[in-house]
């Protein structure tokens, strides 16, 4: 599978958001729109084909700190890589954009992505159980 990957657009992330059976409720415009007003943003877009099937998106914290908030692989095109090479090139634009650390969270239950933060040196600063005691939020940092 041969895929590239480029600076996109909202509607982009939204086409992907919807073809992921693990989000119960895929994200809004609103609620990206609430997020994501006044900061600085890469939304990285890999696309098979001309065709979006994954995402990562991030946002600064502020000069120094980046907070890489959502991201996913479409299921038929899992597994080929297209989650790293969009983490690697996530960190190389945090580096270029003089970024000093990059933030993020994910859950227990998604054990690809924490295996791959793991494997990116990325370390597990917090650990909190949810309320209803299902799943638990792992918050990771990585040092650039």
């Amino acid at each position: 599978m041969k895929w590239h990957i480029e600076q996109g657009c909202v509607e982009e992330l939204l086409e992907i958001e919807n073809q992921i059976p693990e989000f119960a409720t895929p994200k809004s415009r609103e609620i990206l729109d609430v997020r994501l007003r006044g900061k600085k943003v890469l939304l990285l877009i890999a696309k098979v084909d001309g065709l979006p099937v994954a995402y990562k998106l991030g946002y600064a914290v502020d000069a120094r700190r980046f907070y890489s908030w959502l991201g996913a692989v479409i299921p038929q095109c899992r597994g080929a890589g297209i989650a790293q090479a969009l983490l690697t090139e996530q960190e190389s634009w945090c580096k270029a954009n003089g970024f000093h650390s990059i933030a993020v969270k994910s859950m227990n239950r998604f054990k690809s992505m924490l295996m791959m933060l793991l494997k990116n040196n990325y370390h597990i600063v917090a650990c909190h159980p949810l309320e209803d005691g299902t799943d638990s939020k792992i918050h990771f940092l990585k040092t650039l």
